[in-house]
Formats: structure tokens, sequence, C-alpha cells
């Protein structure tokens, strides 16, 4: 890792769902999570003062992974040269796509006017890959009138997605929009009649038509659309810095476009409109463009 300030390195390590709250671990804690907290300490050169300035990083560090930053406040941050949103406290986010690379180049900029660069690895991970043959056409390849309409909604939700709030709903942490068994899982894909299909990019919860769905975090809502070709009754949620969750399949929605909801509130129920084989919540989370796994952010189902 390049540094360009004279730096000592101090280790900090968390647990998993604690934010920024020091505590010490023992090496075979560290190994066992992967979550890594990094404070950076000046040498004993620089002044007292200096020496208090850090940055932070908590998350998993995993295609899919979200990361939550802490530097100081009026610090710039940028991953692979692309500037990132920072609080006017030093909150950022950075996400890991389902194929992201082995590494990130993180730069951040302090006010003072020096800069400190670190990679990041990145673990890389194997998904579940289903090769279906012998389908009728028509199953695979939508028609011309079909693929207009997919269009205009996939443009639809990139609007919503491309909010980018000040807002720190995301801050709080997320909780699990629905209690149930996991039926499908992020990052995996289907290859129908030997044509890939997009991979799965959410989290699926298997529950009977009409169950309640409750907002994972506070946030407003950007998108309401009762029936899209694929995921049929569609609602997402903006948390701010440009992260959003969406749910799928739904039967009913119980919030409208611009409200603001609250962590825990019911905001839908879970349906099997759109193409679903069955009842079940399809959760997603997207940073932007950057397709987040839900379950790497929210932790094991209770």
């Amino acid at each position: 890792m390049g540094l360009r300030r004279s730096r000592n390195l101090c280790g900090r390590y968390f647990g998993p769902g604690q934010w920024f709250l020091p505590m010490r671990r023992p090496l075979s804690q560290w190994v066992k999570h992967s979550v890594i907290l990094v404070w950076v300490c000046l040498a004993s050169s620089v002044s007292p003062a200096e020496a208090e300035e850090k940055f932070a990083l908590d998350g998993v560090f995993r295609q899919g992974g979200l990361l939550r930053g802490q530097a100081p406040a009026g610090s710039e941050v940028s991953v692979d040269g692309h500037s990132v949103r920072v609080s006017p406290t030093g909150i950022f986010l950075i996400g890991f796509d389902r194929d992201a690379p082995p590494t990130a180049e993180l730069t951040i900029s302090y006010p003072d006017g020096f800069q400190e660069q670190r990679t990041l690895a990145i673990q890389q991970r194997q998904y579940d890959i289903q090769r279906v043959d012998g389908l009728p056409p028509k199953k695979v390849t939508p028609s011309a009138e079909h693929l207009a309409r997919i269009k205009r909604e996939r443009e639809l939700v990139k609007a919503a997605r491309s909010r980018d709030d000040p807002r720190l709903d995301f801050a709080a942490g997320f909780r699990w929009p629905l209690v149930g068994r996991i039926s499908g899982v992020y990052g995996s894909q289907r290859i129908l009649n030997g044509e890939p299909r997009q991979p799965h990019f959410g989290v699926d919860v298997a529950a009977p038509i009409g169950t309640r769905v409750v907002a994972p975090a506070g946030g407003v809502v950007t998108l309401v659309h009762p029936d899209m070709y694929f995921s049929g009754g569609t609602l997402i949620i903006d948390h701010g810095h440009g992260l959003s969750s969406a749910f799928l399949h739904l039967h009913r929605i119980l919030v409208t476009e611009g409200q603001r909801v609250e962590r825990g509130q019911e905001i839908a129920e879970v349906g099997a409109t759109g193409r679903a084989t069955g009842p079940h919540l399809d959760w997603r989370i997207n940073l932007f463009k950057t397709r987040i796994d839900p379950q790497l952010a929210v932790g094991p189902m209770p």
C-alpha cells in the first residue's frame, strides 16, 4: 500500500453489525470476521492534533460487499478514479459489484492537502450456474412488443437508482424486510438454450402471498410500479448517497412515490407477480449501478 505521508498503521477490529465503535479483539477474531477497520496514525514527528487524524472502513471486502467509510470532515474520496460522495461529517460508501476485480484503488485527499492511497483486496466468489436446454423459444426471448416494454421499464428503474441525496438513512443499518426461507441467492445465473441470462442480483425470501414487507432502512420512495414485465409489482426506496433497495414481485404496495418511510415500517405485501414461479420477495440493493448482495449488508436471517 503506497502512502504519500509518513504514517504508522494501528489496527482495530469490529464484529458484525458494529459501526466505528473502538474495541480490542484478538487476531483469531479478526480472521473469523470479514470486517476490517483501518486507523491511520501519523508518525511521532507530527503534532498531537495531526496524530488524531484517521480514516476507517467497515464492511465486507468481497464481491457484492458494501463498505462504510469514515474520514476527517472535508476530505475527498475516490475509488478507481471515480469520485465518491462524502458527507459533511466524513461518511462515505464503497460497493463491490458481482464481478468486481480482485483489487480497487482508494484515494483520500485530506483537508490539509495531503493524499493517501490504498489498494483494497476484494475476495472473489463462486456462483451457482444452472444450464437449462430444450425450452420453447418464446420462453427465452421476449417478443418485439415486450422488448419495447422492458426497455421503458428499465429506464424508470435507472432513473430511480440514479438519485444522489445527502441523506444518511443507511447509517442506522439494515434489517431483514421479512423473515422466511431463503429460496434464491445473489449472483446465481441460468443459461437457457445456451444463452446466458442476467445474473440474479438479489436475495429471494419465500413467503405466502399477502405477507407484510417492512422497510429494511429509512428512506424516500422513488419508484412504485404495479406490474413490470419481469419484476411485477416493483418498489424502490432510496436510503441516501445513492444506496437504494428494490422489492420485486409484490402483490400490493402500501406506500406512494415521494413518501418518507422509516426502518421497520410496513411498505408492501409479498406476491408472485411478473416472472415469478411462486410467491416470494426478491430484495435487491444498489449503490447507483453497483449491485450489492443484501445478505452481506444485513447479516444472517434471524
